[in-house]
């Protein structure tokens, strides 16, 4: 590997749409010299961000793909894995978290925390991934990273701490005072490359102080030794370091960098913070699953223990599958052969590559806390891979449910070819993109997160295939629930010569009291009225029929069914028969239960200018938003409402013409709530010969 585990630091750089991930990591890559020259992101020189591979990316100005790298800085090796901000693309950030010591997460010093860096700190806390905050764009009008630090307290609930104050803001930002040494940093040259120290100036000399204190306040909770330090006025830059470390690697403290990626200020001392406070693979606890007896084990890190990789991302590309492989145990080989623990199946270990966005450079071996990628290795995103003596798997990560639907049809035969073939790849990469044919319209439908989310897919489709298609209307994924407990009784019965079908069910079914849960089954006979045998039998049958509700077809959601009752027949009961008693018995209640149709609720931020705060409030009102709060900052204004996603298709052309194209949104999905009833009654009109389908069925 040519560098010690210690020595490696896996970090992910992660935010909000348009705060500048890219940039950053552009400079990184720079002042590391792993390239050199700087592109922009949408640069005037056409190159475009060397982590923004892809020619959509590049036309864009956004990321789409997580990309990874790797530099060297101060003795240090970094894994990279540069993310994307936009909520559509969230499975990207989702992934990448997963296997990730250590992250940066970027703010915006103008509009502090936004919705998606709600969303990106909740991914972050999941799995349990510490981070230092990098406020960036402090050469912007209105900046001010004392407020973002604030914000990040407030909002988010960190232990923020300033270990750096800015020298002038906006147009008159210039460097940054480092609280640690007690140091002004100025960064001069042509690319900002040349690092100068210097004395603090006089008029920041008492703010330096007052931030000092708070740093060496907050950070001596971490340490006794500074503690004891601070009272005898003997604290040394190693006591800091080691006290910002645990606080860090605890995830209770959060230190706040602060710079400007995009005029090349103070990007070097965000890489030795990297280097400092962000944990190495050792530091992490990351567990297995013995697939034996279901236990959990924390990883051993030990390149010499059993062999132990988790694919956590898959890609095609010209060359065949490329598999992005994190290594928790062992030391891969190449030539070794390895085991897929979902599929059963020996791999043998072609070729391993090291990932410098869309380039590759091979490498011939790689130990346990490493990122690699493998060629030619069959496997989907999540699989775990071992040396075949070693039954374990990783835990594997959140996937959220799709949103929203659209119709796709290829425009003839060689489209229709080329489309499977994409759908095919797409649904391998990415586990939020969904592709199915529908059973009674014979139609391609894809599902995913978000609008943008499926229009880049069909664009890829068309650039990356050649295959023309026709989009349908956008669908949104309604669910069905029923809204009161309702008692059931009902008898299968078929006679057909010979042996017949018997199976009777009774119980109440009611809505349940946990929201997640979809459907929940509670057996409660008593003295073998139904044999053991046939109750699995009895939900199986109540489960099928929840795919598709009696209203709208949606699939049925929020359902507790309680068995107490039942009759078996010597001859004629079987598991169909039960089965069958189990989906008639909810067919019979369903009606008396009172079922309605749920809808996605979306959370839904817009941003612009104050003055077009109305103009803002009325987009949101006209599609049945609710407003839930909302702030003008520096003549900056920001909505947070909830609206349903039905209402939303089109809603970036209704905002930029009532704003003049000075206002953004950003949306993700936050719950299901029921649907007005004069909607539902258009939704029933509409899906009228769905709903006669289970009359139809049996």
């Amino acid at each position: 590997m040519g560098f010690q585990i210690q020595d490696l630091r896996n970090i992910g750089i992660s935010a909000h749409i348009d705060s500048g991930k890219t940039t950053l990591t552009e400079r990184i890559l720079f002042y590391t010299d792993r390239i050199h020259a700087i592109h922009d992101v949408k640069g005037k020189d056409g190159v475009g961000a060397k982590m923004d591979s892809m020619e959509l990316e590049k036309e864009r100005g956004i990321t789409i793909q997580s990309a990874a790298t790797h530099c060297h800085w101060a003795g240090k090796h970094i894994n990279i894995i540069d993310t994307p901000g936009h909520v559509d693309f969230t499975i990207e950030v989702e992934r990448a978290l997963r296997v990730l010591d250590g992250a940066i997460l970027v703010l915006c010093s103008v509009a502090g925390v936004q919705s998606q860096s709600i969303t990106v700190d909740r991914q972050m806390r999941r799995y349990n991934v510490p981070r230092v905050a990098f406020v960036n764009k402090c050469d912007r009008s209105g900046a001010n990273p004392y407020k973002v630090t604030q914000q990040l307290r407030e909002k988010l609930g960190h232990n923020a701490v300033m270990v750096q104050i800015p020298i002038g803001l906006e147009n008159d930002f210039q460097g940054v005072v480092d609280l640690v040494r007690m140091k002004a940093l100025y960064f001069e040259g042509e690319s900002g490359q040349e690092r100068r120290v210097a004395e603090i100036p006089a008029d920041l000399v008492e703010r330096a102080q007052e931030y000092r204190e708070k740093m060496l306040d907050a950070i001596s909770m971490f340490s006794d030794e500074l503690m004891e330090a601070i009272f005898e006025d003997a604290v040394t830059e190693d006591m800091i370091h080691a006290a910002i470390r645990k606080g860090t690697i605890s995830l209770q403290l959060t230190p706040v960098f602060m710079g400007s990626a995009y005029k090349n200020k103070a990007v070097q001392p965000l890489l030795d913070a990297v280097n400092s406070y962000l944990p190495n693979p050792t530091e992490v606890t990351n567990e297995f699953i013995s697939t034996v007896d279901e236990s959990k084990h924390p990883v051993s890190y030990n390149p010499k223990d059993h062999f132990l990789g988790l694919a956590f991302k898959i890609e095609d590309g010209r060359y065949g599958q490329l598999t992005y492989l994190r290594l928790y145990q062992g030391t891969l080989t190449r030539g070794d052969t390895i085991y897929n623990m979902r599929s059963d199946k020996k791999v043998r270990v072609g070729r391993i590559v090291r990932m410098h966005s869309n380039e590759m450079e091979d490498i011939e071996s790689a130990e346990a806390g490493d990122i690699v990628a493998l060629f030619g290795v069959e496997c989907a995103s999540g699989d775990t891979f071992t040396d075949g003596d070693f039954q374990a798997t990783m835990t594997s990560m959140y996937v959220p449910e799709p949103v929203i639907s659209l119709s796709v049809k290829p425009k003839d035969n060689k489209a229709s070819v080329n489309m499977s073939k994409a759908l095919g790849r797409f649904t391998r990469e990415d586990p939020t993109f969904r592709s199915f044919v529908d059973a009674e319209s014979g139609e391609t439908i894809i599902s995913g997160m978000g609008e943008l989310h499926l229009e880049v897919y069909v664009e890829r489709m068309k650039r990356e295939y050649g295959a023309e298609v026709e989009v349908g209307q956008p669908q949104v994924a309604y669910r069905e629930t029923i809204t009161r407990k309702a008692p059931y009784d009902y008898t299968h019965k078929k006679q057909t010569g010979g042996s017949g079908q018997y199976g009777r069910v009774a119980g109440y079914v009611e809505p349940t009291t946990d929201t997640g849960a979809d459907f929940e089954f509670i057996n409660r006979i008593t003295g073998g009225v139904i044999p053991t045998e046939y109750i699995p039998s009895v939900e199986k049958g109540f489960r099928a029929v929840q795919v598709r509700g009696g209203l709208i077809g949606a699939p049925v959601v929020g359902v507790r069914v309680v068995l107490e009752d039942g009759k078996y027949h010597a001859v004629d009961s079987s598991d169909n028969a039960f089965q069958a008693a189990g989906r008639g018995a909810f067919r019979s209640v369903y009606m008396s239960a009172k079922p309605t149709i749920m809808e996605p609720i979306m959370k839904v931020e817009v941003e612009g200018p104050a003055e077009f705060q109305g103009s803002m409030l009325r987009t949101l009102m006209q599609r049945r938003g609710i407003v839930i709060g909302s702030n003008d900052d520096n003549g900056f204004a920001v909505i947070q409402a909830e609206v349903p996603l039905s209402a939303m298709f089109g809603y970036s052309t209704d905002l930029r013409s009532a704003t003049q194209g000075k206002a953004e949104f950003t949306m993700e999905f936050s719950k299901y709530s029921p649907v007005p009833g004069e909607i539902q009654d258009e939704l029933r009109a509409k899906f009228k010969d769905r709903a006669q389908g289970w009359a139809a069925e049996e």
